[in-house]
């Protein structure tokens, strides 16, 4: 169990396949970005509390647009986990600890981020949208999207630690200052946005903060990429 198990993603430091895994992520997170955008543009009912004040931005969204987003978004997930193989070669050969780590965090990813968490919300949108019993909305998200998010969360700290000791070590080519380039500061910059007012921009950028974060890493890495491969 401790010798090393690349899964067919070889540790070799290979620069082309990183820009091109890199890439990938820029243009899923752009996919994702797009469908959080359609999803959370509209204003939230002051008079709500919770979770149903939050939704209730989101339900001035058509249902073919809160179709297309449910769509979009879900390939746009799925995209950016399978790019954050890129990132993994960065630091699997300097650090298979580290490498484990990150791939049990894409894995989770994967698994619980398209269709545990986004997909779902979705959904519960389109509940709220269509008058079911906010009680019974309520209930609903507790009973079935909730330990999916809260798995979600799990995997997503150990890839977002993993990640950023994995640069702040140099266990990857490039500086340490390139561990700003991590998705929560992306999602952070989003958040802070997001909280600034209720208007439709600033409500579209709260509900695309993980689309953000991760648009922010891969661009931001891309960015990089060809003055570490200089050096």
């Amino acid at each position: 169990m401790n010798s090393f198990n690349d899964i067919g993603i070889s540790k070799k430091l290979d620069f082309p396949r990183i820009k091109k895994l890199l890439s990938i992520g820029v243009f899923a997170s752009i996919m994702h970005l797009i469908a959080d955008f359609i999803l959370g543009w509209g204003v939230k009912d002051e008079s709500k509390t919770g979770l149903l004040k939050m939704i209730s931005a989101y339900t001035k969204t058509s249902d073919k647009g809160i179709f297309i987003a449910a769509i979009l978004g879900l390939c746009g997930m799925i995209l950016e986990g399978l790019s954050l193989f890129g990132i993994y070669r960065l630091m699997a050969e300097k650090s298979e600890k580290c490498a484990h780590n990150y791939r049990s965090g894409i894995l989770g990813y994967l698994m619980f981020g398209a269709c545990g968490f986004h997909v779902p919300m979705c959904g519960l949108t389109f509940l709220i949208k269509h008058d079911v019993d906010p009680t019974l909305v309520v209930k609903y998200s507790k009973y079935f999207i909730l330990p999916a998010i809260i798995l979600f969360t799990i995997f997503f700290l150990i890839l977002s630690i993993t990640q950023i000791i994995a640069f702040l070590k140099e266990y990857t080519p490039y500086p340490k200052c390139a561990w700003i380039f991590s998705m929560p500061i992306g999602m952070l910059i989003a958040l802070v946005i997001g909280v600034t007012g209720n208007h439709p921009f600033m409500n579209a950028m709260f509900c695309a903060w993980i689309a953000f974060g991760s648009l922010w890493m891969f661009g931001g890495l891309l960015l990089m990429l060809r003055k570490v491969q200089i050096k």
